[in-house]
């Protein structure tokens, strides 16, 4: 069993990178894409990434799914969270605050003794709330909290581009 976990993170890997970094639709005049960096709390880890915003499914809510890499703590992670965002504009601001939500499904790598060894990876199901604030242009800050096997807290900040 355990080596089709390794099998199905070696899958699952490369199809969402494809899945978060495609490129978006030029007509889709909401939708876009980001990058991001920051920090996370158990396991304690420098964290990339980037997502890709839709345009909204219904008004003010849009799927957010972003892939994001953790290095640290002798663990490297990748977290493939599939996050909606509900947005609420700030009147006479150029100011947007987001809430959300999302499953995420977390590949966790084990460093023993200065090397990655084989049989140290594990594929892992987790769940994000999240809450940000986002300027019109595009810079943004980010704070989630995790539950099951997500980390605990983490905070980024990024740029959206539309």
């Amino acid at each position: 069993m355990y080596s089709n976990l390794k099998l199905a993170a070696r899958i699952l890997a490369p199809v969402a990178l494809i899945l978060v970094f495609r490129p978006v639709s030029a007509c889709a005049q909401e939708a876009g894409f980001g990058v991001r960096a920051g920090a996370s709390v158990d396991p304690d880890q420098f964290v990339v990434g980037g997502h890709i915003e839709t345009e909204p499914i219904i008004p003010r809510l849009t799927f957010r799914p972003n892939l994001e890499l953790g290095l640290g703590s002798s663990v490297t992670a990748v977290a493939v969270n599939m996050e909606f965002a509900y947005w609420f504009p700030l009147q006479k601001q150029p100011l947007d605050i987001y809430v959300g939500a999302g499953p995420a499904l977390l590949i966790y790598s084990f460093d023993r003794a200065g090397r990655f060894e084989d049989g140290n990876t594990e594929v892992r199901g987790g769940f994000n709330f999240l809450a940000g604030i986002q300027h019109r242009k595009g810079l943004f800050g980010e704070v989630k909290l995790g539950v099951i096997d997500s980390p605990e807290f983490k905070i980024t900040v990024g740029y959206s581009f539309r």
